[in-house]
């Protein structure tokens, strides 16, 4: 700007570009880690944010529920300023008016693992205030205008307005936290789409809407203890789609349509108005409930094709991008704060190193392998998958196996702090590998398995209970253990056996539905794997009275 009066600040060792969830959290985290580092966040939006209807990405599971519990020590403000969250909850409920007459996935009582519904203005209000009083230079209402990337051993230079001036700073470190808007993403050219074509729409309202009001059948109501349906991530589950209601803890819902592109394009429902009219024709009784009149709307947002990935998120040359700044896979199971987690844990490894003066940057390529197999891997549980989505049969089998390969693999290794342990990681590359590959044969076993079922099970008044598998409620118990190095590479290398076990009973009920159905690969898989020697109950969601 013309005349703007311009001002060149300190040097701070890392600036971060961007001051939303995750450049926020990474902040938190390097100070915590080294109180003496100087650290400066700059965030275009001016705090404090509105609460309600400011952010999506109002749901946590296990490892971003960790992350900002115990890694950033934030559990107090969790447990008395936002909602506990009563798991994820699925109901088969296309079409219908009498939801309580549909099969309903999810837990009756709280699991182990605790995970929150969190307000995100009021969350990025309190962690704004937390970086503050850490130290962290945090300037709201800061525009970055342009920035220069050294690749040598000078810093990075900064420039943006704040208060009226421009202003520059160079840093050691500079951190892309920018969301959408990818400002290194951009500059470099590193953008990368996927084969994942889905879009979503979404608003909040005004006030708690509770399932319970659904129903006046007092077994129905009684099934989970407390009755607090409403605390979970609810999904109204049809053909191609899946509807959210997350709770707020400011006394308001959000709700959101999520969608593969082909099966429901995104110009049926690009408004309010059109959105009400799809949720009136597929979830009837939820649209009954969301246009009560105390039911206020409060926004109206949509995004297209909304999931991407990236070239490159961590380099040598001392930058690095972290949540949507870098990539993002999809809002179903939630995965968008543990990528955040993810990544900040490996920006702060090798900021740490850096300023130890070890070498670091042979770690960024090692680092950045890793993460994107994590993002690789878990792209596969959404690709091709929506179709299956209205499915009462095969979708629960698939939201079973889902969590058991998160709860077996990735989650354990950030609950156990070994992300960034190169030795042990090295050790277990096999069992990795075969949990992928376990992974990608069961995932297409079940597009397979739903697409043979051209008349699919009539939902019925089923609770698919989780918390009765005593197997899945001791894998999320689990992930509290504190294990020393032998004792977790024999905990992977059971959990490995446990998937083997896991995907070869699916096998079975699939064929015992369509008997030619293509095992896709899994029988050379499970040729060789050794006998799970723990005595299992059968799975649950087969031959339910």
């Amino acid at each position: 700007m013309t005349g703007m009066p311009h001002k060149k600040r300190a040097q701070p060792d890392v600036a971060i570009l961007g001051g939303g969830l995750a450049g926020l959290t990474l902040a938190i985290q390097l100070k915590q880690r080294d109180p003496s580092m100087a650290v400066t966040v700059l965030e275009r939006r001016t705090h404090p944010a509105r609460e309600a209807a400011f952010k999506v990405g109002e749901s946590t599971v296990e490892i971003g529920a960790h992350y900002f519990a115990d890694v950033l020590r934030l559990r107090e403000h969790l447990d008395s300023e936002q909602i506990r969250k009563f798991g994820f909850r699925f109901f088969f409920s296309e079409g219908r008016n009498d939801i309580d007459r549909c099969t309903e996935l999810g837990v009756s009582q709280l699991l182990p693992t605790p995970s929150w519904q969190l307000d995100r203005g009021r969350f990025e209000n309190f962690l704004g205030e937390e970086a503050r009083r850490l130290g962290v230079d945090f300037r709201d209402g800061a525009m970055v205008r342009n920035f220069d990337l050294s690749s040598d051993e000078q810093p990075h230079g900064v420039d943006f307005e704040h208060d009226g001036q421009r202003q520059t700073l160079q840093a050691r470190w500079v951190v892309d936290a920018s969301g959408r808007a990818g400002l290194v993403k951009r500059k470099l050219d590193l953008a990368q789409a996927n084969d994942h074509d889905a879009n979503a729409v979404w608003w909040r309202v005004d006030g708690f809407i509770d399932p319970n009001q659904w129903s006046d059948d007092a077994q129905w109501l009684s099934r989970c203890t407390p009755p607090d349906r409403w605390r979970s991530t609810n999904h109204m589950c049809g053909p191609g789609y899946w509807f959210w209601l997350i709770p707020l803890a400011s006394g308001a819902h959000s709700l959101g349509i999520v969608c593969d592109a082909k099966m429901h394009p995104l110009e049926t429902m690009n408004t309010h108005e059109k959105a009400m009219a799809w949720l009136h024709e597929h979830q009837p009784q939820v649209a009954r409930s969301v246009e009560k009149p105390e039911h206020r709307l409060q926004d109206f947002l949509f995004l297209r094709h909304f999931s991407y990935g990236c070239k490159q998120v961590f380099s040598g040359d001392r930058w690095a991008l972290t949540g949507e700044a870098g990539l993002f896979l999809d809002p179903f199971y939630s995965p968008g704060s543990d990528f955040i987690a993810i990544s900040n844990t490996y920006i702060c490894d090798m900021i740490g190193r850096d300023r130890a003066g070890t070498p670091f940057a042979p770690y960024a390529p090692i680092y950045q392998q890793l993460y994107m197999s994590f993002y690789e891997n878990t792209l596969t549980l959404y690709q091709d998958q929506y179709p299956l989505f209205g499915d009462a049969q095969v979708m629960p089998v698939k939201v079973i196996w889902d969590y058991t390969y998160y709860w077996a693999l990735l989650a354990p290794l950030f609950f156990g702090e070994r992300l960034t342990d190169i030795a042990t990681l090295g050790r277990l590359r096999p069992e990795f590998q075969r949990g992928s590959q376990l992974n990608l044969a069961v995932q297409a076993l079940l597009r397979d398995w739903g697409q043979r079922n051209t008349a699919p099970l009539t939902p019925d008044d089923r609770l698919l209970d989780q918390h009765n598998i005593d197997w899945f409620h001791e894998m999320n118990r689990a992930l509290n253990d504190s294990l020393d190095d032998a004792a977790f590479v024999t905990r992977i290398r059971d959990n490995v056996a446990r998937m083997e076990w896991l995907a070869g009973e699916m096998l079975v009920r699939a064929r015992k539905e369509h008997p030619a159905i293509d095992a896709q690969g899994l029988e050379a898989l499970l040729a060789d794997a050794a006998t799970n020697p723990v005595s299992l109950d059968p799975l649950w969601y087969a031959d339910a009275a």
